[in-house]
């Protein structure tokens, strides 16, 4: 269906294809122009189209290129603009337009990942659940006059981060030029987005008061970790339903009053691990609106810690993307480069969807290799686009998602996936206690195999 153009890497390596013709669909150049007139307030596009920043910076978010100097360079031959011209499109990006951004590219790819079927099983059948999470930028080079003078690290801005576990997509981003500014400053932006019937799960840093407050107010229900600083009454007394895997549960009601006055009351589910956290914590409280008959206080204690297994597992999934470029030392840049990999991300996981509907949830989840499966979609990347021109994939923007589904799915067979299983290690072998060299600060790596082979061959 996709024509002889294709074959040899259909056959050779689908998953770059896959991977390539999802791209296409979010951020092909005529959704690029489209997108950019929608949201753009205030740059003008007569000097320089969108879709230009866009061919320079992707490479180095996509890790196909290693800065963005060695990016523009290769569209130079090309008739690019000038690189101050795109350094000023860069940094005139406003946070909104990057935001957008991410809330396109949700909208273009969760019916192809329903029309897909290879969500995860539900946490809550019937339900939406959200999550959020915070990220900060790494801090970025002093390439600016104005950080040249100073010695401490420059953060470029802070994220929050919606995410719905089930697909895997990233729904809403908000974002923050300010690199010190807390996570729960941005709450508000996120109230925005909260609808009737939502499942919201956080830690204890997005659980202040007028958020928490707020999600009842609107309908929806909530898990959060509790803040020690929120204020709250007591309705009840703590009783015990039992205990879970990590420790002993108890619950009782408490009441939490909003700026208004007005009460909202929930469960307070206390957690006595019987192993302290990273952090040292024994005592966990999680708050929820959840009806007891909905979700009981021990599948709440599960849901919780779920929540830590989703986030550790994406933070290699993310290492696979650049999301932090440190030679952009404008908060906007460096924010526009993060909602970048936010979209590779939700691209990568609709093609992990189609794996999943192949091969199943469980050798996806559990079995495959992410770091394989990078390497598969990286090596060949560049010679495809070589070998195949822009126009071509221009077919995937002009499918329905049904159609596009089908041409996913039949993929998805052709990827071998025995070379990219996991090959876990064993168990760990204690350090050996090594020698110190009080006389010299290095050693001859030569000389120590050369001793140690006199050594083992005298009797």
């Amino acid at each position: 269906m996709l024509g002889k153009v294709f074959a040899r890497f259909v056959e050779k390596s689908p998953l770059a294809v896959m991977v390539r013709g999802t791209l296409e669909r979010v951020l092909g150049a005529d959704q690029l122009a489209a997108w950019f007139a929608r949201t753009a307030q205030k740059q003008s596009t007569r000097t320089l189209v969108f879709s230009t920043v866009y061919d320079v910076l992707s490479p180095v978010v996509f890790r196909i290129k290693p800065s963005v100097r060695a990016a523009y360079r290769e569209r130079e031959d090309e008739g690019a603009a000038s690189r101050m011209s795109v350094s000023n499109k860069l940094n005139g990006l406003a946070t909104h337009t990057s935001a957008a951004l991410v809330r396109s590219s949700a909208s273009v790819l969760t019916p192809l990942s329903e029309q897909l079927d290879g969500e995860r099983a539900p946490w809550l059948p019937g339900h939406r659940v959200k999550m959020i999470d915070g990220h900060g930028l790494e801090a970025s080079e002093r390439r600016l006059q104005a950080l040249r003078e100073g010695q401490a690290g420059a953060f470029p801005g802070q994220s929050l981060v919606v995410s719905e576990p089930t697909q895997g997509l990233v729904h809403e981003v908000c974002l923050r030029e300010d690199g010190h500014a807390q996570e729960r400053s941005l709450c508000g932006e996120v109230r925005q987005t909260v609808h009737a019937g939502d499942r919201w799960i956080a830690d204890r840093h997005f659980c202040p008061r007028a958020f928490l407050c707020s999600i009842d107010k609107r309908g929806a229900f909530f898990i959060l970790r509790q803040h020690e600083g929120l204020p709250y009454e007591l309705v009840s007394f703590l009783h015990s339903p039992g205990r879970v895997e990590t420790g002993h549960v108890a619950e009782q009601r408490v009441r939490v009053r909003d700026a208004q006055g007005d009460a909202h009351v929930c469960r307070r589910i206390r957690v006595k691990r019987a192993q302290a956290t990273r952090d040292g914590r024994t005592l966990l409280s999680i708050l929820t609106n959840v009806p007891p008959q909905k979700a009981s206080a021990k599948r709440v204690a599960r849901f919780d810690r779920k929540r830590w297994t989703l986030e550790t597992a994406f933070q290699p999934l993310a290492a696979y993307f650049h999301a932090a470029i440190t030679t952009l030392g404008s908060p906007t840049a460096a924010l526009f480069g993060l909602c970048l990999a936010v979209v590779a991300a939700n691209r990568l996981a609709v093609v992990m969807a189609a794996l999943r509907r192949v091969h199943g949830t469980e050798t996806m989840d559990q079995a495959l290799s992410l770091s394989s499966v990078a390497n598969d979609i990286a090596q060949p990347y560049h010679g495809m686009m070589m070998a195949i021109p822009e126009d071509a994939w221009r077919v995937f923007s002009r499918m329905r998602p049904a159609e596009m589904a089908a041409i996913l799915r039949d993929l998805a067979q052709k990827v071998r996936l025995k070379a990219s299983r996991k090959k876990p290690r064993g168990p760990k072998k204690p350090r050996p206690k090594r020698e110190g060299h009080t006389k010299s600060s290095h050693v001859s790596t030569a000389k120590i195999l050369r001793n140690r082979q006199v050594n083992a061959a005298t009797p």
